[in-house]
Parts: C-alpha cells; sequence; structure tokens
C-alpha cells in the first residue's frame, strides 16, 4: 500500500492559500452589503483593531476583498442581525448563522472551566446586569456615577464586569456609536430563529477544522488551534476521524504537513489574478499567524507598532503589500485625514522583488485607490528601500507630493 502523501510546490501552495483568501479580491453579484456579509460568512471572522493611522483592520480587511466596500456595511450588518461580535482568536466581527459555535467558549467561562483575564465579582456583575435590564442598552461611560456611591464600583471594576458578562454570553454588543460599545441582553439581540444549542465536543472539532480549511486552503493542528483555550483535544479528534472518513487529506509541502479538503485543491484549476496588487491590513486573515506566513510566502513579517521606536527596522504600522502571488514589499503609511495626505513613510521592496517596472506599475494603480479607501487627495512618499527606486517611482506618479 503506497502511504506517500501528495506533494505541492510552494507555488502551487501560495496560490490555494490565496484563492482560498480571495485575495487579491474577487468579483460579487448583488449589493455591496451583501458582498461584504459573504465575505465575512467565507473568512468566518474579520479581526477588530482599534489603531486608526490608516483605515482600522476591519474595514481594511473587508475593502481587499469587497471594492465596493463602505464602512457603513459593518454597522448595518449587526444592525440586522447578520454579524455580531465576540473572540475569535481576538476580538472579532462573526457571522451570526455561526452563533452557536461561539458558545462553548462562553459555557466554558460561565461555568467557571475556563479563566478569563478579568476577576469576576458577581456583585457589580449583578448589578451592571440589572441595570441594562431595567434601563435597556448601556455603553461603559453609562456606569461611571448614576448609582453608584462615592469610592464605590469605580471604572475599571465596572468595564471588567460588562467584558465579563459580554465573555460568557449574558450581554451582547448591540452596536458601536463612535467605537464605542453598546451593551444589551443576548436575548434581545439575537435574531429569533437563531440555532442555541451546545455544540458537542466532535460538531465543535469538526467546524474549526473544515472552517479553517476552506478559509485558508491548507492548515495544521497548530494553526486550527491558534490562541484557543483548551479546544487541541476536539479539532486533533476531529482531524483524526475527518481522515478515516476521507473528508480531508494529507499533503505535503516543502517537508511541511498540511491537512486539506479535497474539493479545494480544485482551486489549482483556477486563475489567480498575479498583476492585481493589494495593500494588506497588519491584521488581515492571510498575515495574523506570523510563522506560518514565513513558512508558505517566506515573508518574515514583524508589527513593529510594539517595539520601541529606536529599533524599529520597517516603520511603526508596516502594511504586505501582495503582488504576484507573493509578498514582495512593505509600507509605513499614514493618513493624514485634516490635510488629506496619506503619508507613504517607508515604502521597502523585498530583496528577491525582480520585476521592479512591473511592481512599481501595479502599486501606482493600487495607491489611488487605497488613497480614497484612506479619505485622502494626494500621496506624499518620505523614503524607500532600496533609495533608488524613491526617483522612480516619483517622475511617474502624478499624485505625489513633495
Amino acid at each position: 500500500m503506497n502511504l506517500e502523501k501528495e506533494k505541492l510546490s510552494l507555488r502551487e501552495a501560495q496560490k490555494l492559500v490565496l484563492l482560498s483568501q480571495r485575495l487579491p479580491g474577487i468579483k460579487a453579484t448583488g449589493s455591496s452589503v451583501n458582498a461584504t456579509l459573504e465575505t465575512i460568512e467565507h473568512l468566518g471572522y474579520v479581526q477588530i483593531d482599534t489603531i486608526s493611522v490608516i483605515e482600522r483592520a476591519h474595514h481594511h480587511t473587508l475593502y481587499n476583498r469587497n471594492p465596493r466596500y463602505q464602512s457603513s456595511h459593518l454597522d448595518t450588518l449587526v444592525a440586522d442581525k447578520k454579524v455580531f461580535e465576540y473572540w475569535s482568536h481576538a476580538a472579532a466581527y462573526l457571522p451570526m448563522e455561526e452563533f452557536r459555535f461561539s458558545m462553548p467558549r462562553k459555557h466554558a467561562i460561565a461555568t467557571g472551566k475556563q479563566k478569563h483575564w478579568f476577576k469576576q465579582d458577581d456583585s457589580v456583575m449583578q448589578w451592571v446586569l440589572d441595570r441594562i435590564k431595567n434601563e435597556g442598552p448601556l455603553m461603559a461611560k453609562d456606569f461611571d456615577k448614576k448609582g453608584v456611591k462615592p469610592g464605590e464600583w469605580k471604572t475599571a471594576p465596572k468595564k471588567q464586569a460588562l467584558e465579563n458578562l459580554f465573555m460568557q454570553g449574558d450581554l451582547m454588543i448591540k452596536e458601536r456609536v463612535n467605537f464605542h460599545k453598546v451593551y444589551d441582553l443576548t436575548e434581545r439581540v439575537l435574531p429569533p430563529a437563531i440555532d442555541t444549542t451546545l455544540p458537542t465536543e466532535m460538531e465543535q472539532g469538526k467546524f474549526l477544522v473544515k472552517k479553517y480549511l476552506q478559509t485558508n486552503g491548507l492548515g495544521k493542528l497548530s494553526e486550527m488551534t491558534y490562541l484557543l483555550k483548551n479546544i487541541k483535544p476536539a479539532v486533533t479528534n476531529a482531524l483524526n476521524l475527518m481522515l478515516e472518513t476521507s473528508e480531508i487529506k494529507e499533503i505535503q509541502v516543502d517537508k511541511t504537513d498540511y491537512y486539506v479538503l479535497p474539493e479545494s485543491l480544485e482551486l489549482l484549476n483556477q486563475p489567480l489574478s498575479r498583476k492585481k496588487l493589494k495593500i494588506l491590513s497588519p491584521f488581515d486573515n492571510l498575515l495574523i499567524q506570523r510563522k506560518r506566513t514565513k513558512e508558505i510566502f517566506k515573508f518574515d513579517y514583524l508589527l513593529e507598532c510594539y517595539v520601541p521606536q529606536h529599533k524599529r527596522k520597517h516603520g511603526y504600522f508596516t502594511l504586505p503589500i501582495l503582488w504576484d502571488g507573493k509578498l514582495v514589499a512593505r509600507m509605513d503609511s499614514k493618513a493624514d485625514r485634516k490635510k488629506g495626505i496619506l503619508n507613504i513613510l517607508q515604502l521597502t521592496l523585498e530583496p528577491d522583488l525582480k520585476k521592479i517596472e512591473e511592481f512599481s506599475s501595479a502599486l501606482k494603480k493600487e495607491l489611488q485607490a487605497f488613497m480614497k479607501f484612506n479619505s485622502c487627495k494626494s500621496i506624499r512618499l518620505h523614503k524607500t528601500i532600496p533609495l533608488g527606486f524613491k526617483k522612480e517611482f516619483e517622475r511617474s506618479y502624478p499624485n505625489l507630493m513633495p
């Protein structure tokens, strides 16, 4: 019996991952907001982030897959109860159709089987819950003074209580007002027909395996359980069963073993748009696991906003650039929205990028759209590595400011 695994070249693996991630974007029919919903349902989550030197990560990630994306789409989809906020590997927008698979974590926290990072104070939590039950949706600032004696239940405990109630499933985020969370009782937020049955361990494990492989093309156990607590045994059991039933198969890429859905391999017969360039968010689903990005795309990426300034190599908020099916450059950017200028503080080309002229042409085209996405009217390029690329770029880019 021949047990040798099927092999994919690194280039084939990269293509499979990108097509599964729907990058550099696909044409969608129907309304633009429905295209956004379909993107979230396909990806399974879109990470929320507060950094706003350019358009926030959740908007950026969706924009790169839906060119018609508008920032109002998320508010619309939350109001229509099509998506909701909870925790994936981090805070995220999730599809409402998959709500029940958020419940095991909530149940584990509520029953004390899983620790949350805030200490639980039952009296504060009950007080917060009662106020929302009686008064309706509230924000954290609504608890600052009203009904609280001097020195009692100050800001930090109140926010901790809200977060604990949210994480264990008693509260949901009904909406955001100027990016501030508005909490309400879960039963008042959920659509009436939503399935709220708690998945079995095997159901949860199979869901995580299938979802990961559908959206990422191929994956390992460590990637499927990335930052998910107490889930490794369930995913391991699911992988073993799905291998036995041929729902998944094992393949090898660059001497590394991965799991894949057999039907996903059919994507390799589809074309990949290599000429189109995309400027990615550091929190894009494609990039969020840095070790995986290095293994599959040979792109060693570190988000340096958490690094002391004097130790930064590429910049505060560096955006990886996808082109020709590869990650070929990184761009540290900051939008000056008052002046309408998109500042490219540093543009660094990867050493193995050879098709400089073709890359430059694709970058100029995408920058026109990216500038508008960030509410800017012009672009200022400050520095490039290599230095010689700056002069070439300045000569041929009409919107570039001195």
